[in-house]
């Protein structure tokens, strides 16, 4: 999945200095697509192994939580488990860690495992009480 869904003419339009916060929206499968427990399971494996490449990417979690309800908006296809919004120094930083092979090899496997659908949404922040960077 990395590489062949990422969205590579969007990104690159962006600056690809500027750091940047991205917006993980997940799905999971009731059962990991290995059948190695749930799909809950396979994220937690998914995330041991990314988490470390993100902060050697000079990135970190800002904040994760389980997406409870849709406030406002459409319900149908918001059914989200669980969104994570992941600080990167830079738009580069995040595609040298998706199109690396550690990352096709050791976590993306996990990922698909993991999820029943995946959406990461860059965002470019107007305002934050977070300290990032």
């Amino acid at each position: 999945m990395a590489v062949n869904m990422l969205n590579i003419d969007g990104l690159e339009r962006l600056d690809r200095h500027a750091p940047v916060v991205m917006l993980n929206l997940m799905r999971f499968h009731a059962r990991s697509g290995d059948g190695d427990g749930s799909g809950w399971d396979a994220y937690l494996r998914y995330s041991a192994v990314t988490v470390p490449m993100i902060k050697a990417r000079g990135g970190t979690l800002l904040w994760t939580g389980d997406a409870k309800a849709v406030a406002l908006g459409p319900h149908d296809g918001n059914d989200w488990d669980f969104v994570a919004l992941v600080y990167y120094p830079s738009i580069a930083a995040f595609l040298d860690m998706m199109k690396s092979e550690a990352y096709e090899r050791d976590a993306d496997p996990h990922r698909r495992n993991a999820c029943a659908e995946h959406v990461i949404v860059a965002t470019e922040q107007a305002y934050s009480k977070f300290s990032a960077g």
